[in-house]
């Protein structure tokens, strides 16, 4: 099954996003024109309304409304080894806090039992995900707080943050996967 096979438009308080989804499970989330947007595959896709899509929308109008937008929608991410272990811890990252790359290689290393992990490979992995906000990329910063990269942008990365209620501060950071 093609992972994007089908899109819908979403337009969020931050901006116009994308949608993709195979037929049955969310594949992508995208902030238009972001770093990493699949431009060349998404045109090709039959923009069609799904119920996935409806469900989508509606999670992700509760999670802009500032409330607990509960369950996600299902997912169906694929990429490798690597990436799929960091886009499970991220998505261990309870609304209203944040990690540092740091502490998901820390995390990766307990994991494996061992073998360094080093947070750049972390934070590529971070910066790649494809389904954004649902899958929370923009819960991790910097080693001192700072909001180091996130491919929707900085300004976005800051303000989904507060939206959390989220101090985005130096020294205000755990050390650990909660």
């Amino acid at each position: 099954m093609e992972l994007f096979r089908y899109r819908q438009g979403y337009l969020s308080p931050l901006g116009p996003m994308t949608m993709a989804s195979d037929g049955e499970r969310l594949t992508g989330l995208w902030f238009d024109g972001q770093k990493y947007y699949p431009e060349a595959g998404l045109p090709a896709c039959e923009a069609q309304a799904l119920p996935l899509f409806d469900q989508t929308r509606a999670w992700l109008d509760r999670y802009f409304a500032g409330e607990n937008p509960g369950a996600v929608p299902p997912l169906r991410l694929e990429g490798s080894h690597f990436r799929l272990a960091v886009w499970r811890l991220l998505q261990q990252i309870p609304r209203g806090e944040v990690v540092t790359y740091k502490a998901i290689a820390r995390q990766l290393e307990r994991e494996r039992g061992g073998g360094r992990v080093s947070a750049q490979a972390v934070g590529g992995a971070v910066g790649h995900n494809p389904v954004s906000i649902v899958v929370p990329c923009h819960r991790v910063v910097g080693c001192d707080g700072s909001l180091t990269g996130y491919a929707g942008g900085v300004e976005r990365k800051a303000a989904l943050l507060r939206l959390e209620g989220v101090e985005c501060r130096a020294g205000a950071v755990p050390e650990k996967i909660v």
